[in-house]
Formats: C-alpha cells, sequence, structure tokens
C-alpha cells in the first residue's frame, strides 16, 4: 500500500474513479492544537476495486483532481458521518461534494439505530471485522505504518458494500426522499461557515435573560475570532465555563472579572483581559428588547413534562413500527417545542416527518389519539368521537 504523493498520480486515480458510478470517500484529520482540521490523509474507493491513499501532506501536491471529482455531478460521493470531512472539502476548495451519501443517515432512515458507527455496519451490513488499534494515533507523522494504511483504506473498502446494500434498501422502501432532505443540510455552506456572530448559539442553552445572551453573544464572538485568527482550539483562548460565567456575572471591572472562579490568577489585567471586558461592554450596549431568547430558553418552564413524556413513547412506538431510528424523526428539543406551541414551522410538521409522526402527535395533543399496551408492546389508536 503506497501513498499517492505525486499531482500526477492524484489525477489518474481521479480519472478511474470520474468513470465509477459512485465512490467511497475518508479523511483522516487532526485538530487537537488547531482551529482548523489539518488533512493528513484522503482515502477513495470504487466499485471497481480501485482504492487509494492520498497523502495531502506530500511536497508540491495539488490536490485539484481530488476536488474536482468531488465536484463531478456524474459520480456519487459516499461518506459515512460525513459533516467533518465535509467542512475539510469546504475549507479546501469552496465546494461540497454533489452528488453525496452518508451511510450514517441512511443506515438510521434504514432501521440501523441512532447514530450507528461504521464499524457496526462493517459488522452487521459487509459481514467483516477492522482492526481499530490504529484509529487514534498521529495521522500527521511519517512514514505512516502498515497498520494505519491497513486501517485507513479499509474505511472505504468496505464502504462499497455498505452503499449498496444501503441505496438497495433505500429504493425498495421508497424512502429516498427522506435521505435528500437530510443530505441537504449536510451540503448546505451555511453549515459549515463559522461565523463568529452565531458563535454564542453553542453555549445559549443555560441563558435565561436577555442580558446574559447579549453579554455572550459578545464574548463569544471575540473568542470565536481570536481562535480563528490564531488558528487555536477555543478552549486555548478561554474554556466554555469561562465564556458562560461571563455572560452570567457580566463582570464590568478588572477586579469583578478577576473574582470569577473560571479566569486564572492575573489573566484578568492581561491584553486578553481587556478585550473581555470591553467584549462585556459591547454586550450591555445592546438593546434587550431586541434579543431573542433561545427557543429552549423561551419553552421549557412550562407543565410540559408529562406531554413530552407521552411524546417520547409515541416517537418510539413509531419508530419501532416503521423500522426507523427515532433520532432522525425528531429529537427532544422538537417534542418539547412541540408540546409548546406546536407551530408548523418545527422540522417534525414538515415533509415526511410530518405524515409518519408529525400528525399522530398532534393527535395525541388534541385527544384524538391514545396510546395503549398489547401483549407487551405499546399501539398507537385513534379515540372515538363523543
Amino acid at each position: 500500500m503506497e501513498l499517492i504523493a505525486t499531482t500526477q498520480a492524484l489525477a489518474e486515480t481521479c480519472t478511474r474513479l470520474a468513470a465509477q458510478p459512485f465512490v467511497t470517500v475518508d479523511t483522516e484529520f487532526m485538530r487537537e492544537t488547531t482551529y482548523y482540521p489539518k488533512l493528513c490523509l484522503i482515502q477513495m474507493a470504487g466499485p471497481d476495486g480501485t482504492a487509494c491513499l492520498v497523502d495531502p501532506l506530500a511536497p508540491g501536491i495539488d490536490l485539484k483532481p481530488f476536488l474536482d471529482l468531488m465536484a463531478d455531478e456524474g459520480v456519487v460521493k459516499v461518506f459515512h458521518s460525513a459533516r467533518q470531512d465535509l467542512e475539510i472539502v469546504w475549507l479546501m476548495g469552496g465546494l461540497l461534494p454533489h452528488p453525496f451519501f452518508d451511510t450514517q443517515v441512511a443506515a438510521m432512515v434504514c432501521g440501523y439505530g441512532d447514530s450507528v458507527s461504521y464499524e457496526q455496519l462493517v459488522n452487521d451490513v459487509a459481514k467483516a471485522r477492522i482492526d481499530k488499534s490504529s484509529r487514534f494515533t498521529d495521522w500527521s507523522r511519517r512514514p505512516l505504518s502498515e497498520a494505519q494504511l491497513a486501517y485507513a483504506l479499509s474505511d472505504v473498502t468496505h464502504l462499497v458494500t455498505i452503499y449498496q446494500v444501503l441505496a438497495a434498501e433505500l429504493l425498495s422502501t421508497d424512502r429516498g426522499l427522506w435521505l435528500d432532505e437530510e443530505m441537504a443540510v449536510l451540503t448546505s455552506p451555511e453549515t459549515y461557515r463559522a461565523d463568529p456572530a452565531f458563535a454564542w448559539k453553542r453555549l445559549s442553552g443555560r441563558m435565561r435573560k436577555p442580558r446574559e445572551i447579549a453579554v455572550l453573544m459578545e464574548v463569544a464572538a471575540w473568542r470565536e475570532a481570536e481562535a480563528q485568527s490564531r488558528n487555536v482550539p477555543r478552549g486555548r483562548i478561554l474554556k466554555d465555563e469561562a465564556v458562560i460565567d461571563i455572560a452570567t456575572a457580566g463582570p464590568r471591572s478588572v477586579e469583578a472579572l478577576g473574582r470569577l472562579r473560571t479566569i486564572p490568577a492575573g489573566f484578568e489585567r492581561s491584553r486578553t483581559g481587556g478585550e473581555i471586558l470591553a467584549a462585556v461592554e459591547r454586550g450591555f450596549a445592546r438593546d434587550p428588547s431586541q434579543i431573542a431568547l433561545p427557543e429552549r430558553a423561551r419553552t421549557r418552564g412550562g407543565n410540559n413534562g408529562a406531554l413530552v413524556d407521552l411524546l417520547k413513547v409515541l416517537l418510539k412506538a413509531v419508530a419501532e413500527a416503521e423500522g426507523v431510528a427515532p433520532k432522525i424523526i425528531a429529537t427532544v428539543d422538537d417534542l418539547e417545542a412541540l408540546a409548546e406551541d406546536g407551530t408548523d414551522d418545527l422540522p417534525v410538521l414538515q415533509g415526511w416527518r410530518r405524515g409518519l409522526f408529525g400528525e399522530k402527535a398532534l393527535a395525541l395533543k388534541a385527544g384524538r389519539m391514545a396510546l395503549s399496551v398489547e401483549r407487551g408492546r405499546v399501539v398507537v389508536r385513534d379515540v372515538p368521537e363523543a
């Protein structure tokens, strides 16, 4: 197993793969010490037996042939749990693979469980085993060992069989459109644009007051921009716990900042401490009436716990009956929002989800549907009109 290390060899391989109906793709990367992922290896395979490992760290190699293949509309690009791989392609070339297929999402639609792992699909679908001993090795070091190369190649060779089986199952169950909706999210550029202005949303779950949200917006945006400019993880700039503490306490002086338990001693008097205080002031300067509380903060606090529990039981019953992973139908947040108001803009009340589960959930909420137990299984029943 030799690494492709020249542009010419890469172009020749990509030309062969471009003649195939689909290509399986995976990447190995490192991001423990960086904000942006460092691409260390690319793996590809086709149904004709073509398989290759590409060294993106090789001196002088140009990855344009790979990017051209990712943009080729005549070839389906198959990944497993693709979000981070797609982020890498987006950062490399400002494009997203299309047409595109994620076997993890497809497996959820086909009833293999929530967030099913690649190893499980290899076992259950490809009837094979993979050696995971190289999974957490340093992929940036050269030379790579034979064990590393074998492990990396197995990430795409077994994926050929997995894709073929799942694609056939989707075709036989007529659920391809369900998958298309999920793929649209994964292949949207908005999914991968790390705009500092939206960084606060990752941490807003505990916030309940507009002033706290306003400060969180400014401090999180400052941290995100700083991490991007220095290409270091967010936590190297400021831990999540510290950002939340600052948003909650709203310190407006060096002394107040220094009293926070998550701020290291002396940090408040540094240049960074001054920038944090400036971000806090920008938060206080925001108009509280223009701060929209996060959905979780707005809807949690009612007396809908029992209804949410009923919706969870309904979701599990529907998922089992239809052979679909519950998580791909609705999240806990979806159920809580549905229990609160049930507005039509909720994802669970859109498209195929509405027909599969949303209508039943609305009927249950309105008292037109009930849950009962038969032979140890939960069943859904219509409630007769009085």
